[in-house]
């Protein structure tokens, strides 16, 4: 049966169908992509948020909606980002008398965060739990096939560099990015995803068509798609794993994806397609 046939694979794009065959370079957002160690970031976000612009005081529905529907553009940005906005939404419409610096919100975001990451960082650690319960489903064999290809493959993530780094090891995977690891790094934004892609592009003076980026994000797909990169979008549920998230989907099409898959788990075929 054709790729363009099947039910955990979209076509939003046809027309770069004709530009594949020359990708040699893959760029990977990490989280909701490959990892889902940080599932359930988005609801820890916006407690976060609401509570720092409302200073404990009830939210109103339009900021809850406000709040929400900025976390959903933001997915992929650099977390210090993301900061820098709640920084300014609660000096321009927040409750508290002293608000926070970015740096200071986001540090207050990580530890609520981290209390779940932590957990499952420990499981991994104690081999109570493997890799693949906290990939999306096929990432594995996915992330080989490509390396095996020849492909060279790169991971960015918005959040901290060290903390990717360390989540890549405990997942068994940093050994095949063998182009870099880019997380956050303090308050700077060089390891922005913009900045990550254009970087692949000029160090090593490719045409869009050679780069493919992976992602679940807004962020790395407008920002791939812009400079002509081929734009694979991952739509996956990140609770089973696999699966189509119909959100993601819709917010990927707006992103402009050149493509949509539900997961990995047809990794040798979407392969195929992509890159030979």
């Amino acid at each position: 049966m054709s790729i363009s046939h099947v039910d955990w694979f979209r076509i939003l794009n046809p027309t770069v169908i004709g530009t594949l065959g020359m990708v040699r370079h893959v760029l990977f957002d990490f989280d909701g992509t490959v990892s889902v160690l940080r599932q359930g970031w988005e609801p820890v976000m916006q407690a976060v948020m609401l509570d720092a612009i409302c200073a404990g005081n009830p939210p109103t529905p339009q900021l809850v909606t406000d709040v929400r529907d900025y976390i959903d553009v933001s997915t992929g940005n650099l977390t210090i980002l993301q900061m820098k906005w709640l920084a300014e939404k609660v000096k321009s419409v927040g409750m508290e008398a002293k608000p926070l610096t970015a740096a200071e919100y986001k540090k207050k975001y990580l530890h609520e965060l981290m209390v779940s990451v932590s957990k499952r960082l420990e499981a991994l650690d104690t081999k109570t739990a493997a890799p693949q319960d906290y990939l999306i489903q096929g990432s594995m064999e996915f992330i080989r096939g490509l390396a095996k290809k020849g492909a060279i493959l790169y991971i960015s993530s918005g959040s901290d560099h060290t903390d990717v780094v360390r989540e890549t090891s405990a997942l068994g995977i940093a050994d095949h990015f063998r182009g870099g690891i880019y997380g956050a790094l303090d308050e700077s934004e060089s390891n922005s995803k913009e900045r990550v892609i254009q970087r692949i592009l000029d160090d090593h003076q490719l045409s869009g068509n050679e780069l493919l980026v992976v992602g679940d994000g807004p962020v790395e797909i407008f920002e791939g798609r812009q400079r002509g990169a081929i734009t694979l979008g991952v739509a996956s549920d990140e609770v089973v794993h696999s699966g189509w998230n119909e959100h993601k989907v819709e917010r990927l099409i707006r992103s402009r994806a050149d493509f949509l898959v539900a997961d990995f788990n047809h990794a040798s075929e979407l392969i195929d397609f992509l890159i030979s």
